[in-house]
């Protein structure tokens, strides 16, 4: 059965994803360290994992598997699920596939060690717009619907 997980620390798309998940009556795990207020929906488990790094993404990487759908901004993250047969989003609605992971990840590297080689390099991502969320609820449904037949 499908489920749809979402690494929920600092998430911007938590209502879309339960709104989708509500859509296609689909198990949605919102994994985090806390701060997340429960959700009603019955359809919907909060996943509190302990404090620490990387710990979310640990606890969706050992359970994700083929048919699963992850939302997730962390490329090492997005990579493991790909690689355990499942289909993996970024909260903007970018998809992350077998074809495109590699270079994703490689571009992370290189811009970690730029940033590295040069502490006053200023900048960041752009703002999370209208734009990104609408793009996210499309790709998520497309990515939900794959799933959905793959089973």
């Amino acid at each position: 059965m499908t489920t749809l997980y979402v690494d929920a620390d600092a998430c911007p798309v938590k209502a879309e994803a339960e709104r989708v998940a509500t859509r296609h009556r689909l198990a949605l795990k919102m994994v985090s360290n806390g701060g997340l207020r429960p959700s009603a929906n019955p359809l919907v488990e909060m996943v509190f994992v302990p404090d620490g790094p990387d710990e979310a993404d640990k606890w969706i990487a050992e359970r994700v598997g083929k048919g699963d759908v992850v939302i997730t901004g962390d490329i090492p993250l997005a990579a493991k699920c790909i690689e355990a047969g499942a289909r993996a989003l970024k909260h903007n609605g970018e998809v992350f596939t077998p074809a495109n992971i590699g270079t994703i990840l490689a571009t992370r590297d290189l811009m970690a060690d730029l940033r590295a080689a040069d502490p006053f390099r200023q900048g960041g991502g752009r703002p999370f717009s209208k734009a990104d969320r609408s793009r996210l609820l499309d790709a998520l449904e497309r990515e939900v619907r794959a799933a959905l037949k793959e089973q």
